[in-house]
């Protein structure tokens, strides 16, 4: 890992953790840079990344204040939310997969609603897939896959980077996030999907979609809670 990657890890946990309050001015980069051992071109990367991210407020000629990550976090701020310190937030990943549930529902809805042909025989196809593979590291890559295809199907362009920008964490963590647990179980599950948004049965895929992703949510509950 870089320096650079350290100091921005080690920052953006103590804006997380509240030892920075919204609104209170940071150590300068000169202090941040001695109290962490590490180069001022090493801070001043870290705070441009958290810049970036909302959490800071710098202005020329004045220190940088913090700002609200409740306020103004995007997210890009969840998938450091749900693992702080390298455990998980049973807490936050709850919402996660809370909100992924209501996601992927209505994803499969507007989906049958808007997909053309080609996109149908595409999700038929990925089912298919899906149900060929017994291991779950594979089956998790073809889960997104199938979403990722769903999304596009359902001519959303906002779910479409929401999935963009949570896939990096999706498979950073899939160790720890075993949606796809048990391939063989959730086969007809994605089966029944694709062909509710094949035949335009809205009502049908969303049900589906919400079934799907709510036995997903249980295995991540039991899986964290042995």
């Amino acid at each position: 890992m870089l320096v650079s990657d350290q100091v921005f890890r080690t920052l953006l946990e103590a804006l997380l953790a509240g030892r920075y309050a919204p609104g209170e001015k940071l150590p300068t980069q000169r202090a941040l840079a001695a109290d962490l051992d590490v180069t001022m071109s090493s801070v001043r990367e870290a705070l441009k990344r958290l810049e970036q991210m909302g959490l800071l407020d710098v202005r020329q000629g004045d220190a940088m204040r913090v700002r609200d990550w409740r306020a103004h976090g995007g997210l890009d701020v969840v998938a450091h939310l749900v693992l702080r310190s390298g455990a998980v937030d049973p807490g936050v990943l709850g919402d996660v997969l809370e909100a992924r549930e209501l996601m992927l529902r209505e994803l499969a809805r507007l989906a049958a609603q808007r997909r053309d042909d080609a996109e149908a025989v595409r999700l038929v196809e990925l089912a298919a897939t899906f149900a060929a593979t017994d291991d779950p590291a594979a089956a998790q890559a073809i889960d997104f896959a199938f979403f990722a295809a769903v999304a596009e199907a359902a001519r959303n362009i906002v779910f479409v980077l929401i999935l963009n920008a949570i896939r990096d964490a999706y498979f950073a963590h899939a160790d720890r996030v075993p949606v796809t647990a048990e391939p063989r179980a959730l086969a007809p599950r994605y089966t029944r999907l694709a062909a509710a948004i094949a035949r335009r049965d809205a009502d049908e895929a969303a049900a589906t979609a919400f079934a799907l992703a709510a036995q997903q949510t249980a295995w991540v509950r039991e899986a964290l809670a042995r």
